[in-house]
């Protein structure tokens, strides 16, 4: 293998990326461009998934839309359910069509409803229907989390994959803070009067990195071989404990980045104004925590590092409850932060223990005397369809948190009873983890394990 890019629309054949001497003499090149336009498709697909997070804020009676606070809770269920959803057919469309073919399809998909959008929110009194019609569309951003995950696994060398993932999830994760700062632009500049703005700035960018995808992308025959993957997965118990840490790990994340704004304005009456300048904070701060997540899974263990965030995640809880009681928007929004901090850094070490879980599984096999080409072949098709599954159940984690603060919000006037049942729901994963993953000789299912990448080299 050359450093030299294959002709486009090509699949570069025995891609071998545990090969160390032709990773170091161009595969590592190849890996870098596919994950730097990778994260730039993810980050635009993010953005403009949760794009409703910052235009409920827009919407009020003084532009022709007068939606109670459920109906704008409604307004980002939607999108977070529909992405979800969509997960799981975009993670195995990778396996059909490839990385680069996929990419630019999903890229320019995107243009639907942010077109729809741009049109929409000009024209006062379009009902309740058309919105969330739109938004489940939207959900289309979301679901490019997945086929570009399952992709770039495929790239990058297990000993990397912590890193490569984190990098590639958390500049995905970024669209977040970033349409949410576009949102506060807006508002500066022109006031609050002016959605379309928001979604009318990211008609170009989606056309750019269509066209980006389709020139410099790779297809990889590795990925290819993965069809039918996620069938097998899920007869696998570590798919399901993973998603499970999953949902309360990237679940918070999406759900309180795109419920935040709407809940400061229940908490504290905040003004669209005075919401958007605290909503990209957390995401921000929370999407370059994922990437550092995974660095430090690569060296302690995804499990070690998956429940020291789920315990600063409860202690966040423990901040925002006493903040609302006593409506100190510092500490509340202290709190929020600290909050989306631990999810960034638990995204990016539960996504680490996907390859680590069926690393040493394919160790297992070879010791029983298995073929170790076909155990190792076998452990990265399902760490990708893994990541297809998990990624999918993980997003509907922010359809409850949403549903949650809809109902607390809608029924109670207060979010406290919503707070109680993530905390709880922390609790219960931490005590997966510690069960399944860190008490006695399961440690080693997770943690660093010299042996697993000496073992990851046979072919």
């Amino acid at each position: 293998m050359t450093s030299a890019p294959p002709a486009r629309g090509r699949w570069i054949e025995n891609w071998d990326p545990e090969d160390e001497q032709r990773w170091e003499q161009g595969g590592r090149q190849v890996a870098r461009r596919n994950l730097a336009l990778s994260v730039l498709s993810e980050h635009i697909g993010f953005s403009v998934w949760s794009m409703w997070s910052v235009l409920v804020l827009f919407l009020s009676p003084r532009i022709g839309f007068d939606f109670q606070p459920d109906e704008k809770f409604l307004m980002v269920v939607v999108p977070t359910l529909s992405g979800a959803l969509l997960r799981l057919p975009y993670s195995a469309a990778v396996t059909r069509f490839g990385g680069r073919n996929w990419t630019v399809f999903a890229s320019l998909v995107l243009l639907v409803p942010t077109a729809a959008t741009t049109y929409v929110v000009q024209h006062p009194g379009t009902p309740l229907w058309v919105f969330l019609l739109i938004g489940a569309a939207a959900g289309a951003g979301g679901g490019n989390f997945a086929s570009s995950m399952t992709n770039i696994t495929a790239f990058y060398p297990q000993r990397h994959q912590g890193w490569a993932l984190g990098v590639n999830a958390g500049g995905g994760n970024l669209g977040v803070a970033a349409v949410q700062l576009l949102g506060l632009l807006v508002i500066s500049v022109a006031g609050d009067t002016h959605p379309a703005y928001v979604a009318a700035c990211y008609l170009p960018l989606i056309a750019l990195v269509s066209v980006l995808a389709a020139l410099r992308m790779d297809n990889v025959a590795v990925v290819r071989t993965a069809r039918g993957a996620q069938r097998e997965a899920a007869k696998n118990p570590h798919t399901w404990w993973i998603s499970l840490l999953y949902i309360g790990t990237f679940g918070s994340f999406i759900g309180f980045g795109f419920a935040f704004g709407l809940v400061l304005q229940s908490q504290f009456a905040s003004t669209p104004l005075e919401a958007a300048s605290f909503t990209f904070l957390g995401p921000l701060l929370g999407s370059v925590a994922r990437p550092l997540g995974g660095r430090i899974a690569d060296r302690c263990g995804g499990a070690r590092v998956t429940l020291w965030a789920f315990a600063g995640m409860a202690a966040a809880i423990g901040i925002l409850l006493p903040a609302g009681r006593s409506g100190s928007f510092p500490l509340f929004v202290t709190g929020f932060t600290v909050l989306f901090v631990m999810s960034g850094v638990g995204n990016g070490s539960t996504y680490k223990m996907i390859p680590a879980v069926f690393a040493r599984q394919a160790e297992e096999a070879v010791t029983s005397g298995r073929d170790a080409t076909a155990a190792f072949a076998r452990s990265r098709r399902l760490s990708g369809a893994v990541i297809g599954i998990a990624g999918a159940v993980g997003a509907l984690g922010g359809v409850a948190i949403n549903l949650a603060f809809r109902s607390a919000y809608g029924h109670l006037g207060s979010g406290e009873p919503a707070f109680y049942a993530f905390l709880a729901f922390y609790g219960l994963c931490a005590a997966v983890i510690w069960t399944v993953y860190l008490r006695g000789a399961r440690a080693a299912t997770v943690l660093p394990d010299t042996t697993r990448q000496r073992a990851s080299h046979v072919r």
